[in-house]
């Protein structure tokens, strides 16, 4: 049985669905409610740590953007450009908005 062989772009891709997993799990906890019973020390806690989950979250989405423009790149040119930024254009696009 031949093993298949390992290229860039299919693991970028598997990489890709993955982020996209990680992502829509650090979603759902940010989603959940902080429990009511906690006070003081434990409710700052677990509020930092919703917190810190959903930037967490926003890095991880840039870097799927990144990554899907890297995809792109190597779909149309076969191979990755150094000299480009692939954070760029989504930058861009985001402060346009």
């Amino acid at each position: 049985m031949k093993t298949k062989e390992f290229t860039t772009i299919e693991a970028s891709k598997r990489l890709l669905s993955s982020m996209e997993v990680a992502i829509n799990n650090m979603i759902e906890e940010v989603k959940r409610p902080v429990d009511q019973d906690l006070n003081g020390a434990g409710r700052k806690a677990e509020l930092q740590s919703v917190k810190q989950t959903a930037i967490d979250c926003k890095e991880l989405i840039t870097q799927r953007q990144q990554l899907l423009e890297m995809i792109k790149s190597l779909e149309v040119d076969g191979e990755i450009g150094e000299e480009k930024d692939f954070g760029a254009g989504f930058a861009e696009k985001m402060s346009k908005k």
